[in-house]
């Protein structure tokens, strides 16, 4: 058994695996547009989505994950109720991976030791989504 995050970005979907394969160095395995979906006249796709991803597969690191631009509502509320959390082995790495979800974004947590960990920190990133970056605590 396994259980996978299953992100939606409303939209940003593209542009935010891009910005994680260049700072974090995520790989996108799989990715599917909406128009390259089989037709469903029970279910068609709203105007405008043809070209937002459907879903997409992401490796970072060991962990897989998936992702989709969903249905692109203008009313969704933003991302709420979890986060990824990130552990690096290495102290430079961490902290560099933390500054880059950081950037654009809004730290909750500023990057510093803790009484668990040499090194942590939690931050919203620029597309709306919780991140915690730790150390591990032996590091």
């Amino acid at each position: 058994m396994q259980v996978q995050p299953y992100v939606f970005f409303n939209g940003r979907c593209e542009e935010a695996l891009t910005y994680y394969g260049k700072h974090l160095g995520a790989e996108v395995t799989f990715m599917m547009r909406f128009k390259d979906a089989p037709p469903d006249p029970q279910n068609p796709p709203r105007a405008g989505l043809e070209d937002k991803i459907m879903h997409a597969n992401v490796k970072l690191g060991a962990s897989q994950w998936m992702a989709s631009d969903g249905h692109c509502d203008p009313d969704a509320p933003p991302m709420s109720g979890f986060s990824l959390s990130l552990t690096v082995e290495d102290p430079a790495s961490a902290q560099q991976y933390f500054n880059a979800l950081a950037d654009g974004g809004q730290v909750l947590m500023p990057w510093g030791a803790t009484f668990w960990s040499k090194g942590f920190g939690m931050t919203v990133d620029r597309f709306g989504l919780t991140w915690m970056v730790t150390l591990p605590p032996q590091v």
